[in-house]
């Protein structure tokens, strides 16, 4: 018993070709928009790990508002994120200072990774508030 090889006839090559154009767009189009979500959840991760550390590194005492910038900029380097804004308040940290609080936003539009179409509009925010670790005058 021979088994012969049946070559595909014209037709269905182009029928194939057909069904590719027709799935193609549809396909990569998936496949960027997971590339682009997954991208947006790194920098939400990142942006919520800066402005933590940021916070950690300004409530121990003698430290200032300049170090917790630099530690959240740092940290927000590390991944390339572009145009980030890293907010403590209160600006002046005394003694009397009970609570500080970090907030990191990151624009998206500036840090797309494919292309700003799927995240474009949306700016990444996270909020970190500590107690401080001073000791208050009495």
């Amino acid at each position: 018993m021979t088994h012969t090889k049946r070559r595909p006839t014209p037709a269905r090559r182009g029928a194939t070709t057909v069904e590719f154009a027709l799935v193609a767009p549809l396909f990569f189009l998936v496949l960027f928009s997971m590339f682009e979500f997954t991208w947006m959840n790194v920098m939400r991760h990142t942006a919520d790990n800066a402005a933590y550390e940021a916070a950690r590194r300004v409530i121990v005492p003698g430290a200032n508002v300049a170090e917790a910038e630099a530690e959240a900029n740092r940290l927000l380097r590390i991944v390339g994120a572009r145009d980030a804004r890293v907010t403590v308040a209160p600006r002046t940290i005394t003694r009397a200072t009970e609570r500080v609080t970090v907030t990191v936003e990151i624009p998206m539009s500036s840090n797309a990774l494919v292309a700003p179409k799927f995240t474009g509009s949306s700016t990444i925010r996270a909020v970190s508030t500590q107690r401080t670790q001073r000791a208050n005058s009495i």
